[in-house]
């Protein structure tokens, strides 16, 4: 069936018998503005049927879906919709987790304009809008498939509707600009579907051969696409043309056997052809290599994260067009082993991303695999003798400090890695990875700041002409060997006494103790907010107090009659000598012991109005907060740090800053029952997990609140927490089980043993 001006009438007339309950004004629409091709494609009766379908889209109901049993196991469905940016993406992606294999497909739109990338909805008023039927002036979308579903329980009926609501909340999705979202749920959906076959993944698939044709269409650019017919192939390709602002106008699918020769009719961002000869070998290279992530992404906690950020990091690897530009994605094609692995860390953390592999991506390869043969935890030894040979090189002050912090960054994005990718490396661990590294790290930097500042004013010297001693002491976290993904790093700087330094611009002991500490804190840099954080806020008189302080005056108000409140002798309690001078430093543990565990009596019910008051002002009605709610991380800590302090005079063995070891000692000195201690244990190891799981994506300390236990955002906090299964959301009902069951076991314990909050 050809059409043109007048052949456009008797097409309208056939149409009008065939489908007589349809508004003419509707019909007209449809083939006034349809591109030509689709009449010469379809017969009259299965127009008829596009029409009548189209006839019922409204602007609250943008989709229609029709399913055609076609014989011998195959089914036509149809798509009527309006026309919106990554919508045939979408549609394939939801195909394919319904596990639906395309044989072939016809992909039409209505001739206009492209629509914008960019979530946007219409902003007309009233009086400008078309008048007649509402949604009557939108472009239209028609898809044709003929799918043959993989399972051996074919596509019976019940699954129809099922695949007709999902195509609709998608399609919904889209008509509200919600684009990511969108993405973010059919993501779920086909991962969850090929996560079933994840033993199907045995290596890398054969390169797509994708050539340009701008001479056959004066609108678009013709791409023809040849590859092995490999399972969501169309949705990677789509996907990848999307997330790159290409537009579809218009698809020509077909299977021979394993082969798909497949054409797509593309503009870009702009409604132009895409003429740059670098700009076609840029996304010829893209496709392959998203096609290949594509069939990784069952590895990935967040498939939708993973692939925005691998798309990110392609940009960053080919848009040198050069030979080495191309050299570095061949690399990636060639090594089988780094999809995976790239997709567990992409789909596991933004800051990741953001503070490292973005930056270094030039390095990401030999990084990748240097993580693997190294252990999780390096001896301090080792640590501190790669640093020294990292500095010794530089030359200056700021070359030094540079050197430092590429270590650093390195070595936590080592242990971060290895943290994602080889779970079964059990928590502790983890914690005292990192402490043995930022342990390492403020030597270096005590040495590095202390050289810099000597030059100017020379060495500090107490009143009798001896050298004036410096120590940094762990608090919180780090005081407790405990820190996890974005902990602070907390810390107290106290030196000897009073005194002078011995440079001709010789200045006091306090100004130059000061001024080290300023230094230190600028010195060892934080990629973001949490993330290796010089923290001093739990110093003397907190952030009205001078940054260093003397050991008398530290003493002095750390005393029974000092100024230290009754929350910062409970703080004490995860003091540690850090590094400096260790003699100082043990000086202080030990009156640490005499002022937290002295005779003064600890005020049980001071404790527990600071922690009614935390609930109160931390905790948002009907949210759960990992840390701060009634059953949650605090919870834990406090107990255990209320019976230290009670009973630490008596058990010398419970003065200890890490909590697990206090609370076995609890256990052992029979303060604390075996089952609430292998309770606490267990709830304890479980909740730091998922502050973890929590941090890792947010990449700060700030929000602890879960996600909705119904939403997308929850199922990837299961997948990353290591509750994997083939069906996401009973793994996400698993983990939201056993919040349940840790939370409502350390809430109990705690009202049995200091009453109710």
């Amino acid at each position: 069936m050809t059409v043109g001006p007048e052949p456009r009438e008797s097409i309208i007339k056939t149409l009008a018998s065939l489908c007589p309950d349809v508004a003419d004004e509707v019909s007209r629409d449809f083939v006034s503005r349809m591109d030509p091709e689709y009449f010469e494609r379809f017969q009259p009766d299965t127009i008829a049927h596009h029409i009548q379908l189209a006839s019922r889209l409204a602007p609250d109901h943008p989709c229609e879906l029709s399913v055609l049993d076609k014989r011998a196991g195959r089914w036509e469905i149809s798509i009527v919709a309006y026309d919106y940016f990554s919508e045939f993406a979408a549609i394939c992606g939801v195909l394919s987790a319904f596990g639906l294999n395309i044989e072939e497909g016809r992909i039409y739109t209505f001739m206009g304009a492209t629509p914008s990338p960019s979530p946007r909805r219409e902003t007309l008023s009233r009086a400008d809008r078309p008048k007649g039927r509402p949604g009557l002036s939108r472009k239209k979308i028609v898809d044709v498939f003929l799918v043959h579903p993989i399972d051996k329980a074919g596509f019976p009926p019940p699954q129809h509707n099922a695949l007709r609501q999902t195509v609709s909340e998608i399609v919904q999705l889209l008509d509200a600009g919600q684009f990511e979202e969108a993405r973010q749920y059919v993501n779920r959906r086909l991962v969850e579907r090929l996560d079933k076959q994840r033993s199907a993944f045995t290596g890398l698939l054969d390169t797509v051969q994708i050539t340009f044709d701008n001479g056959q269409s004066p609108t678009d650019t013709i791409m023809d696409i040849q590859s092995d017919d490999t399972p969501a192939f169309l949705y990677a390709l789509a996907n990848a043309l999307a997330m790159r602002n290409i537009y579809i106008t218009k698809a020509q699918i077909e299977c021979d056997g394993a082969k798909l020769h497949d054409r797509f009719y593309v503009r870009n961002r702009d409604g132009q052809k895409l003429l740059d000869p670098a700009d076609q070998q840029q996304l010829r290279l893209t496709a392959v290599l998203i096609k290949q992530f594509t069939h990784a992404l069952t590895w990935a906690s967040d498939p939708a994260k993973a692939l925005a950020s691998f798309d990110q990091f392609l940009d960053l690897i080919v848009k040198d067009q050069g030979k080495t530009g191309k050299s570095r994605a061949l690399d990636f094609i060639s090594d089988k082993k780094t999809f995976p692995l790239l997709a567990r860390l992409l789909g596991a953390s933004d800051f990741l991303w953001e503070d490292f592999l973005r930056r270094q991506h030039d390095n990401l390869l030999p990084l990748l695999t240097d993580y693997q043969d190294a252990p999780l935890i390096r001896p301090q030894a080792a640590l501190r003798k790669e640093l020294d040979r990292a500095v010794a090189r530089a030359k200056t002050d700021e070359t030094r400090k540079e050197a430092l912090n590429r270590f650093k960054d390195r070595e936590m994005f080592r242990i971060d890695i290895k943290h994602i990718v080889e779970p079964s490396n059990n928590f502790p661990d983890f914690s005292l990875a990192l402490s043995e590294l930022a342990e390492v790290i403020m030597e270096q930097s005590i040495a590095d700041c202390s050289a810099k500042l000597e030059k100017s004013y020379g060495h500090p010297r107490l009143a009798n002409g001896k050298p004036c001693s410096f120590a940094v002491l762990g608090l919180g976290k780090f005081g407790g060997r405990e820190l996890g993904y974005a902990s602070d790093i907390e810390v107290l700087f106290v030196y000897g006494g009073t005194g002078k330094t011995s440079g001709n611009q010789g200045i006091e002991n306090s100004e130059y103790f000061e001024r080290l500490g300023q230094e230190l804190l600028g010195w060892i840099e934080a990629k973001q907010e949490g993330i290796f954080r010089i923290d001093v806020r739990l110093r003397p008189h907190g952030g009205k107090g001078a940054l260093a302080n003397e050991f008398e005056e530290v003493c002095r108000y750390y005393s029974p009659t000092g100024l230290a409140a009754p929350f910062e002798r409970q703080a004490l309690i995860k003091l540690r000598h850090i590094a400096g001078d260790s003699a100082l430093g043990h000086q202080l543990e030990a009156h640490r012991d005499s002022f937290v565990y002295g005779d003064a009596p600890w005020n049980i019910a001071t404790a527990l109005e600071l922690r009614r008051q935390q609930l109160k002002q931390l905790v948002a009605p009907g949210k759960i907060n990992v840390k701060y709610s009634a059953g949650g991380l605090i919870d834990i800590e406090y107990a255990v740090q209320y019976l230290q302090v009670m009973h630490g005079h008596d058990h010398p063995s419970l003065r200890t800053p890490n909590t697990l070891q206090a609370l076995a000692a609890l256990v052992n000195a029979e303060l604390v029952a075996r089952t609430d201690g292998a309770g606490l244990r267990k709830a304890y190891i479980f909740i730091r997990m998922l502050v973890d799981g929590l941090r890792m994506v947010r990449g700060n300390t700030k929000d602890l609140v879960l996600p909705p236990y119904d939403s997308e955002e929850f199922v990837s906090l299961a997948r990353r927490v290591g509750y994997t299964k083939d069906d996401w959301k009973a793994g996400a009902r698993d983990l939201q089980s056993d919040i349940e069951q840790h939370m409502t076991l350390t809430k109990q314990f705690f009202k049995r043993t200091f009453g109710a909050l």
